[in-house]
């Protein structure tokens, strides 16, 4: 069973398959954003693919691969521990006011790219929604020095570790980093704004290679853009302060977020998707 990583799975898995072992990829590549050509690769060496995007099933049928959609794992996750009243309260925060959830990334070049300005766009959002209240949720493992544009900005920012589900389910709006953080924040029914920048160099790289139009999870499973994507040189503090004060001020584009939202979430499977990987690992192994 290779998981995910291509560069080096895609060669381990054609010297696996040489030698007459069955190989089952799960979280396969990207391939429907980028890198097509690998598609003959899998081919050539995978038995099966689980996928946990729906989107993905017909990808992979198309190009002649045996594929299943298993879901994804993080509709496993039981909740969190604590109601919203409990760990705003925790916090000291008021739970009736409106709660400005912040994931930066988690990863030390994501947050200097984007911290930053989403600490600036949280002080536009103050200024017009004075009683909004605003929680960080760190990733672990990272240096404190990532964080100290929350520390000079002068708003008052809740930084937790650990606890992102706590955060994302005690949240009306959520200013998100591309990524997974996309998808647990849906599972929240959490209405986000999603951003992204990388180096300049990078950027101009990727867009000749990247063969879609929208780089959010939930846009990419929804099919349409429900959420709002600003990225790179559209990523500015204005820009994302007016997305989110829009949705904390509009009750009825906050209900067609949500919506679309839901449909994300019925799309992805339901809970169960490690089951069912165990399940179709074993069918290979017993055939």
């Amino acid at each position: 069973v290779v998981i995910d990583f291509p560069d080096f799975n895609l060669r381990l898995a054609r010297s696996i398959k040489r030698l007459g072992i069955p190989v089952v990829y799960y979280i396969s590549p990207q391939i429907w954003a980028w890198r097509a050509g690998r598609l003959a690769t899998i081919r050539e060496v995978a038995d099966i693919v689980l996928v946990i995007f729906p989107f993905e099933e017909a990808i992979y049928r198309k190009g002649g691969v045996p594929v299943e959609f298993v879901g994804h794992p993080l509709l496993d996750f039981s909740g969190p521990s604590k109601s919203r009243e409990a760990f705003l309260g925790g916090l000291g925060l008021v739970p009736s006011a409106p709660t400005v959830a912040v994931l930066p990334g988690s990863r030390p070049n994501e947050l200097i790219r984007i911290l930053p300005d989403l600490v600036a766009a949280s002080g536009r959002i103050r200024a017009a929604i004075p009683d909004a209240q605003f929680v960080v949720a760190r990733a672990r493992n990272l240096d404190d020095r990532y964080f100290d544009a929350i520390r000079g900005s002068g708003v008052p920012m809740h930084i937790v570790e650990g606890e992102t589900d706590a955060v994302l389910a005690s949240a009306d709006v959520a200013l998100t980093a591309s990524g997974t953080a996309t998808l647990q924040t849906a599972l929240h029914d959490t209405p986000m704004v999603i951003v992204y920048r990388v180096s300049p160099l990078t950027y101009h790289l990727v867009r000749r290679l990247v063969t879609i139009d929208m780089v959010g999870m939930v846009n990419l499973i929804a099919g349409e853009k429900i959420v709002p994507e600003l990225i790179q040189d559209a990523f500015t503090p204005e820009a994302v302060a007016n997305e989110a004060i829009s949705m904390l001020k509009d009750p009825h584009r906050t209900a067609r977020i949500r919506a679309g939202l839901a449909r994300v979430r019925e799309k992805l499977g339901g809970p169960g998707a490690s089951r069912r990987v165990a399940e179709a690992v074993l069918r290979i192994a017993q055939h």
